[in-house]
């Protein structure tokens, strides 16, 4: 019997997180940030049918980048996650930092025990109906959850992205003076992003219950 290939455990982690962060840099970046009414989120993606953006349940947000078939099943599994505690207990008690935290012990898990790691990045977004209490929760492919506060940008030249961010942001901007910096934050200075280009998406406190809104191209436009 062959002695089984021996890699040390800690380049065997190494090259996970090498490999998940080199797939989750080729994809398009994406914003989310605080604005006068909750939290605002816009993607680079082009696509018309394949969202990074999605509702979870009343006042919690998601949206992810990376490998799109990965972290829309994240998406699906929070969702159930969310519809079973809702209707077991009341829709009060939930909420995105208990989400958040499944997200990363299923993160954590893959990490460790999987061959391959997940590619992806993903936050899960809540508000109130207090201004300024807006949560931001960014999890990462080895599972580590990171609580952001104002904004938070994932995938990508995120570092390049968030200093342009940071130079502009304001947390009580309007929706239409977020989606010109998120636009100039995403596109840098040497291109110009169109409205196809584009997935909007807001966390509105003054909708109502269900707060998640969708922009589509007609009013983005207008926006």
């Amino acid at each position: 019997m062959t002695t089984p290939f021996y890699v040390a455990p800690e380049q065997m982690m190494k090259d996970r997180a090498d490999y998940a962060r080199k797939g989750i840099a080729r994809g398009r970046s994406l914003i989310a940030m605080s604005y006068e009414n909750g939290v605002f989120i816009c993607a680079e993606n082009p696509s018309s049918t394949l969202h990074k953006v999605s509702e979870i349940y009343d006042r919690i947000g998601f949206a992810g980048v990376g490998k799109y078939n990965e972290f829309d099943q994240l998406r699906i599994a929070g969702i159930r996650h969310a519809d079973l505690k809702g209707f077991t207990y009341s829709r009060e008690d939930v909420e995105a930092r208990s989400l958040a935290n499944n997200y990363a012990q299923m993160l954590g898990q893959t990490f460790t025990h999987e061959m391959k790691p997940m590619e992806v990045e993903i936050l899960v977004a809540e508000i109130t109906d207090t201004p300024g209490e807006e949560q931001l929760f960014h999890i990462l492919y080895d599972g580590t959850v990171m609580d952001e506060t104002d904004y938070v940008v994932l995938g990508g030249d995120s570092d390049a992205i968030s200093e342009r961010v940071a130079a502009t942001f304001s947390q009580s901007m309007s929706a239409s003076a977020a989606l010109e910096v998120a636009r100039n934050a995403l596109a840098g200075d040497d291109r110009t992003l169109a409205d196809a280009d584009l997935e909007v998406a807001m966390l509105d406190r003054t909708r109502g219950r269900r707060t998640f809104t969708r922009i589509a191209d007609g009013e983005l436009q207008n926006l």
